[in-house]
């Protein structure tokens, strides 16, 4: 369950790796939210319905379901009736609630203090939470909660450390094709920003990055929370190339970059820096709180402000800091490590099928 399904945004990317996994388990699996494409769509639940939820077609929605998994729905407070409303007809059942972005974590949202939800039974058996990072994890226990902490995975099975040169010619071809579709030359050197365009996702930054490298600014996504007259306004002033436009294949757009820019100001997880790790890209990363727990973890990232330092991996690729981030990637966050985490937390709760 979930405002939605089927964008790009972390929330929705990580909920179909779960899908997948818990399909492995034998469950069959269908989607719950406010929107198409759900298998279920139920008025109300959508990330900005200003409608009240359908309780009667939620109840009928839920009338099947053996284990509800609610992916930041009762967690963030952007459609708080319908956090309420999922957390009534969960009353009791068997729930696990993935916490994405708690309200504390945006300071529009800092004082709301009726999420995350918790069981309106009372009973602390049914519902289980989980969290995407150590952080969130700690601030929740502290709130009262019993929480397990499951990194967002990602698909490291085919990363050989050992010989590279398959991958290098794969991954060659798919940088020509997609350079193609964007218009862009062999020799020009390419920022990709691989995000929705809103405020904390420091457009400028990323920008200023580009400009001060002579690169092409390649944004991603589109604009959300309002943000569009300022995204309109930051693109059209840049001083380097702009390109603005979509791709739905992971892997061309680390194939197509030359260098990624995620200097936002928050984040809950953050999926690029992760990714770019894996696909052997640098990555210019924001100071926000998981950044630093990536770090602590040996992750090496370049700062904001160090442009020098970008320029001179461009001029000189350091294969060392690939290889060692790389690494990193597969040893902590591969979806082997989701599989089993999730596989002990449904063993643990006796939700096995």
């Amino acid at each position: 369950m979930s405002f939605r399904f089927g964008p790009t945004d972390g929330v929705s990317l990580v909920a179909q790796t779960w899908m997948d996994i818990v399909g492995e388990f034998g469950f069959d699996v269908v989607t719950i939210a406010g929107t198409e494409p759900a298998d279920r769509v139920v008025r109300g639940l959508g990330l900005t319905d200003d409608i009240a939820p359908d309780i009667d077609g939620l109840a009928m929605a839920l009338t099947d379901v053996d284990v509800a998994v609610v992916e930041n729905l009762c967690t963030i407070p952007l459609n708080r009736p319908a956090a309420h409303a999922v957390a009534a007809a969960l009353s009791g059942r068997r729930t696990l609630v993935h916490h994405h972005d708690p309200p504390w974590h945006r300071p529009r949202f800092e004082h709301i203090a009726d999420l995350p939800s918790r069981d309106p039974s009372g009973r602390t058996d049914r519902w289980r939470h989980v969290t995407i990072n150590d952080i969130t994890a700690r601030e929740m226990r502290q709130r009262g909660f019993d929480v397990d902490v499951i990194y967002n995975g990602f698909d490291t099975s085919e990363i050989n450390l050992t010989d590279r040169s398959a991958d290098v010619a794969a991954t060659n071809l798919r940088r020509r094709a997609q350079r193609a579709r964007l218009g862009v030359a062999a020799d020009e050197i390419v920022v990709a920003h691989p995000v929705r365009a809103i405020e904390r996702k420091n457009l400028p930054a990323a920008i200023r990055l580009a400009e001060e490298l002579g690169a092409v600014y390649w944004l991603l996504g589109p604009p959300e929370e309002g943000y569009g007259p300022t995204m309109e306004r930051l693109l059209a002033s840049a001083t380097c190339r702009v390109v603005h436009q979509g791709c739905d294949i992971t892997a061309d757009i680390y194939a197509a970059a030359d260098v990624i820019a995620f200097p936002s100001t928050w984040e809950g997880f953050g999926n690029p820096p992760l990714e770019a790790a894996l696909h052997r890209r640098p990555a210019v990363v924001g100071d926000y709180p998981f950044a630093g727990e990536l770090r602590a973890l040996g992750f090496r990232f370049f700062e904001v402000s160090d442009t020098e330092g970008v320029r001179a991996v461009l001029d000189e690729p350091d294969e060392e800091l690939l290889d060692h981030n790389q690494r990193l990637v597969a040893d902590h966050f591969s979806l082997a490590r989701v599989h089993d985490s999730l596989r002990v937390l449904f063993d643990r709760s006796g939700w096995m099928p």
